[in-house]
């Protein structure tokens, strides 16, 4: 009976249904002006309407992946649970589980790489975050055991779950097709979210007083990441990629350090932080933070170092267009930029899956081992 099990969706379904079927039979004996009968016909609508609205939901949710759990839903999802300490474990990363690749011969690693479920810890931002790992099968294999790979960053947006990287997204998969196609080089992805204070939505935001986000994204992750796994240390080494509030992220910390980041790729990126309720005050009335959390302004101000940015949009269906076409114009000197625009495209899974293989083949051309 899980937040996203059949069983749920259908049973919400039959609720609705029911409850539309009663509303229709029992609406002549309430049709009296009586109070009762009033509270009866109000009562009858709202509770149908609402588990209207709950299947609608639990389909949204089934299909994107919002929430993985109840207590993901009602931001109790805060335990990391018990470490199991293995292998590939680190001082900031500890893998907690190891996942195979649904293909043939997906359970030896050396085919078909392997998805590590770990927890990974910024000394810096005091900041723990659950997230995966992809391991390419080459990573395993003899050949290769003294060389190193390319790593990539890869968001989800909000709220998101990690989860959704691997099984709505399908990362992993795409990047062993891709690469046993001969299109893209051997790629580790680092995939999570971007809320690593949940419930609350940070923006990869250094926030006075409160979470440090970017630091975690931006100093913390691709350190650990390069202190854990066969990765180089310079910005050709590594790239930021995400969709939504992750591809915001992505862009930004791609141009606030391109000290350690070589490629920024935002698929229907926006480019201020939100301010809504989710968020809460960012800022603090730091003019000085809110202009660098502005992608349009930190990218208009970067000395460029030779960065290439990656921005997807779509002419009709995405709202970001405009300032997709501005970040294009801002970007100069020996930094480069590609884009995506795709004729019709919303803001979903759906548009981000029609956009991740090539994006994945652009990334590796602009990287190295």
């Amino acid at each position: 009976m899980g937040l996203t099990s059949n069983t749920v969706l259908v049973l919400a379904i039959i609720l609705g249904v029911l409850l539309f079927a009663a509303t229709v039979w029992f609406w002549p004996r309430l049709s009296g002006r009586t109070w009762r009968a009033m509270l009866g016909r109000i009562g009858l609508l709202l509770v149908t309407q609402l588990a209207l609205f709950s299947a609608v939901g639990l389909a949204a949710n089934k299909s994107f992946l919002f929430y993985g759990s109840w207590a993901d839903l009602f931001g109790q999802q805060t335990s990391m649970g018990k470490v199991v300490d293995h292998s590939m474990s680190s001082k900031d990363i500890k893998v907690v589980d190891k996942q195979s690749l649904d293909v043939p011969g997906g359970a030896k690693p050396q085919v078909a790489g392997q998805i590590l479920k770990v927890a990974i810890s910024g000394p810096k931002s005091k900041i723990t975050s659950p997230g995966y790992v992809w391991l390419p099968p080459e990573y395993f294999q003899p050949h290769y055991k003294n060389k190193n790979f390319p790593a990539s960053i890869v968001l989800t947006g909000y709220p998101g779950t990690a989860e959704n990287l691997i099984k709505g997204l399908n990362y992993p998969i795409t990047a062993f097709k891709q690469a046993k196609a001969g299109k893209m080089q051997p790629m580790i992805l680092v995939m999570l979210r971007p809320t690593i204070a949940p419930p609350r939505d940070t923006e990869c935001v250094d926030i006075p007083g409160g979470p440090q986000t970017e630091t975690f994204f931006g100093q913390d992750l691709p350190q650990a990441i390069q202190s854990t796994f066969r990765v180089g240390k310079k910005p050709q080494n590594m790239g930021f990629i995400g969709n939504s509030t992750g591809g915001y992220c992505a862009l930004k910390i791609a141009a606030h350090y391109p000290q350690t980041f070589g490629v920024g790729v935002g698929l229907s990126a926006y480019y201020q932080a939100a301010d809504d309720p989710t968020t809460g005050d960012l800022f603090k009335g730091d003019d000085k933070l809110k202009k660098r959390a502005d992608v349009l302004h930190s990218v208009e101000h970067k000395k460029p170092t030779g960065t290439s940015f990656l921005v997807t949009t779509s002419e009709k269906g995405e709202d970001n267009l405009g300032d997709t076409k501005k970040f294009i114009k801002l970007v100069k000197g020996s930094d480069r930029v590609s884009s995506i625009v795709l004729d019709s495209g919303g803001h979903n899974f759906n548009t981000w899956r029609r956009e991740i293989a090539p994006m994945l083949v652009w990334v590796s051309g602009r990287m190295q081992a």
